[in-house]
């Protein structure tokens, strides 16, 4: 009997085993993935933008698991299913709400697992070095946080374990996942890049050859990776080690210096994650938890937020309700650009920026006919683009929420390929300023407050946002979870997608809706390009510039409605991205 045939056997007993452990406290429930983008659960919903790591994360829940082993199990999964978007090799931000876990009590955390800056990168480390630098290969790339961060919320605040919570991403490994459309989409913009210059097809070989089929990938190929089947097998039993100081670590290094890049042993070993208690705000009569700095989303959300009700949106004039969202979005989205970095190695004043006396203030000084220069707003810059990220939504049967937003920054990362474990590293390292009064791949300048440094982790429009149905964060209900992908408009995107809830009779159709974007700079409203003609009118007539933009975000929501009298979990998984959810009746 080989290893593999034992670990097998070995899996497969743990997984009864838990089944049997955690009878007692699962409820009777049965789990299932939606046929389409959104679906009613009654019990427990899991949102992505993939069916495979939906149905990972409901597995977890139908075994007893709360929301934390469900998002963890759908994280995971997405790095197999989703290696454009995400992955072992990235890093993230998950929020954690649980108010009365059978194991864990009342628990109300975020669990921060950005990338981090290696120890030899400093602030004048790009100056010299060629204009991809920070974007393409070794040098782009962060000390990855996933794994950390996922084990520690999985030993922290899971229930079942790590062999059961792993077990659907090596299944999807090894059994391999069909390509949609979204995939086929990624693929063949890098195939492009690839046939542009033919020397990167030997740079990332196992990128070229497995994730892009060599140059012919289409809708309804199968993509199997065993390779990083063995790499989650080694995370499953060796734990964090396995990825920091074992055999995948050793290869990243090996990986990195092979490239010119400057990841060591003790930059993998020293990574450490942080945690701290979510930022509470107000949306009407209901609390909203969402996520500090260096994420920039919880601030603006709470801002955006503030501002509209003391405005009394909506108003009922469709127009103006869209002008004063897009003037409240250029206020928080200034305050991004002067004062937003990582606390850590720069002061960010979250308090003031949440007074609710200045934000009043400042609301009341919107002018409801006219839009006003760029330069009332304050001065700044524009925002780096988040290509490749996913967002996962989870409410469990105990009542608890987890909202987790992940990445690897662009498209398939850095694109430097670890070829032994089957994933892309990411290129992080382009989301700081890498060159002082320069711009950076996209055109884009940042300020130097988010200039790297060594352990620094860079500036982040990941939103992960929890509502609950009450001004008590210890007794009120998870009424909505959400959070996107997409770069500076996942703020625009979730926040979008929460407000719409107040009207709209589900999660699909808030979630379908389509979005408007301002982020101050430049000073244009980007429009999807089925926004109706009263909004697109509401808005020129009042002076906003618009330019047409074909996705805004892509959003997974969780809304708790009324059925019949009971309250159930409606699940949306964005159609532009073409997930599914799953959850327990």
């Amino acid at each position: 009997m080989n290893a593999s045939t034992i670990r097998l056997i070995l899996l497969l007993a743990v997984s009864i085993l838990a089944t049997t452990l955690l009878s007692g406290c699962a409820r009777a429930s049965s789990h299932r993935l939606a046929d389409s983008s959104g679906a009613t659960f009654a019990e427990a919903a899991v949102a992505t933008d993939h069916p495979i790591a939906s149905d990972a994360g409901a597995r977890m829940l139908a075994l007893g698991g709360n929301s934390v082993d469900a998002a963890v199990a759908a994280s995971f999964t997405l790095s197999v299913v989703r290696p454009y978007s995400c992955g072992i090799g990235g890093g993230g931000f998950m929020l954690i709400h649980l108010p009365n876990d059978p194991s864990h009590g009342f628990v109300s955390t975020t669990i921060n697992y950005r990338e981090t800056t290696p120890g030899a990168v400093g602030p004048d480390f790009y100056e010299q070095l060629p204009d991809d630098a920070s974007t393409v290969g070794a040098t782009a790339v962060g000390v990855p946080g996933t794994v950390a961060g996922l084990l520690h919320a999985l030993d922290s605040y899971g229930m079942l374990p790590r062999e059961v919570v792993l077990a659907p991403a090596i299944e999807a490994a090894e059994q391999g996942f069909v390509v949609d459309e979204h995939y086929a989409g990624a693929a063949r913009a890098r195939i492009e890049w690839f046939e542009n210059d033919p020397s990167r097809k030997t740079r990332f070989p196992f990128l070229w050859e497995r994730f892009l089929g060599a140059g012919s990938i289409d809708v309804g190929d199968r993509i199997v990776n065993p390779e990083q089947a063995r790499a989650l097998r080694l995370i499953s039993d060796d734990g964090i080690a396995a990825f920091y100081s074992g055999p995948i670590g050793e290869a990243i290094v090996a990986r990195v210096r092979s490239d010119g890049g400057s990841i060591d042993g003790p930059d993998l070993r020293g990574y450490e994650v942080r945690t701290g208690p979510p930022l509470v705000g107000s949306w009407g009569q209901r609390s909203v938890l969402a996520f500090s700095p260096p994420s920039s989303g919880g601030v603006a959300i709470l801002q955006v937020m503030r501002s509209l009700n003391h405005l009394g949106w909506p108003t009922g004039d469709p127009g103006l309700d869209a002008h004063l969202y897009v003037e409240a979005s250029k206020h928080a989205f200034a305050d991004r650009a002067r004062y937003m970095a990582d606390p850590a190695f720069a002061p960010v004043p979250v308090g003031p920026l949440l007074d609710p006396a200045m934000l009043d203030t400042r609301a009341a000084s919107i002018r409801r006919g006219a839009t006003s220069t760029s330069d009332t707003y304050g001065s700044g810059v524009q925002l780096p683009e988040d290509g490749g990220t996913s967002h996962i939504s989870v409410v469990d049967s105990f009542g608890g929420a987890v909202a987790c937003t992940e990445t690897i920054n662009l498209l398939f990362g850095s694109q430097l390929d670890v070829p032994q474990f089957g994933f892309c590293l990411n290129n992080e390292m382009d989301d700081f300023l890498t060159r002082r009064g320069t711009s950076n791949a996209f055109g884009l300048t940042q300020s130097e407050r988010n200039l790297p440094e060594p352990g620094k982790r860079p500036l982040s429009s990941m939103s992960p946002t929890i509502v609950l149905d009450g001004a008590d964060v210890r007794s009120a209900s998870v009424y909505a979870v959400a959070g996107a992908s997409g770069g500076p408009r996942i703020i625009s995107g979730t926040l979008q997608a929460l407000l719409g809830t107040s009207d709209a009779p589900d999660a699909l159709s808030s979630v379908s809706r389509p979005r408007i974007h301002h982020q101050w700079s430049p000073d244009v409203v980007f429009v999807e390009p089925e926004v109706p003609a009263e909004i697109r009118d509401g808005l020129t007539e009042r002076g906003h510039e618009l330019r047409e933009r074909v996705e805004i975000g892509v959003v997974q929501l969780i809304v708790r409605v009324d059925r019949n009298g009971r309250a159930h979990y409606s699940a949306a998984s964005d159609p532009r991205k073409g997930g599914r959810p799953a959850g327990l009746d």
